[in-house]
């Protein structure tokens, strides 16, 4: 078995319904590599000319996720929606795989109880999630974050770690990082507006706004 990806730039869809074949569709916008599976073979092949690898099979099965290659992969979203069973047997043998990011959608809230008992990292709902937003979270390290238009967004991200320990005032943030803190959440205390001497602490919850690219980038740094 080959070893397994640690690249951020590879993710496995299965299930492409609406959902799924829309998130297929973001995360490939996002240059992600796609692996998109399902086990309908109409699906399969109305979607095999526009995703780069789209397979037919059960994913229910371990030994078939096994053979795909799947426990190579560090991020797997299972957006089946028709069959509850299918997939909960999903997130169970990709947990058997030691998936590190499970990302699963419910379709109630029972549903993402169960999916969560199983051993799911992320639960997403559709119907208030788009597969644009979720492609976003899936290739970030963003913790949430709402887009206005093309070019603004604003989200909550975790202090970088190189930035622990230096005031706002120190880092310039709008001039060097092309976004603004605008808040910040220290962990066990209540939330706080910035001011140019706050000092960013470890694992505080930060609200930031910028560029969807600009955020991105912020949430990512070391």
């Amino acid at each position: 078995m080959s070893a397994r990806r640690t690249d951020d730039s590879s993710v496995v869809v299965i299930g492409l319904g609406r959902f799924g074949s829309r998130l297929a569709g973001s995360l490939l916008q996002l240059d992600q590599d796609v692996l998109a599976i399902d086990h309908e073979q109409d699906r399969v092949q109305h979607w095999a000319s526009r995703l780069d690898r789209v397979v037919q099979a059960d994913t229910t099965e371990e030994s078939v996720l096994r053979q795909l290659g799947v426990a190579d992969f560090r991020r797997v979203v299972v957006a089946i929606g028709a069959s509850v069973e299918a997939s909960v047997l999903t997130v169970l043998a990709l947990t058997e795989l030691a998936i590190p990011q499970i990302w699963a959608r419910a379709t109630s809230e029972k549903h993402a109880k169960i999916l969560n008992s199983v051993g799911a990292h992320h639960v997403i709902f559709p119907e208030a999630e788009t597969g644009e937003r979720v492609a976003h979270l899936i290739v970030s390290r963003m913790l949430d974050f709402m887009e206005f238009g093309h070019d603004f967004a604003i989200a909550k991200v975790r202090t970088p770690a190189s930035l622990v320990g230096r005031s706002l005032s120190e880092l310039a943030p709008t001039d060097r990082f092309g976004v603004m803190v605008v808040g910040a959440k220290p962990p066990g205390e209540p939330f706080r507006y910035a001011a140019p001497d706050t000092v960013l602490q470890a694992d505080s919850v930060l609200i930031v706004e910028g560029s969807i690219d600009r955020v991105q980038q912020f949430a990512a740094l070391g």
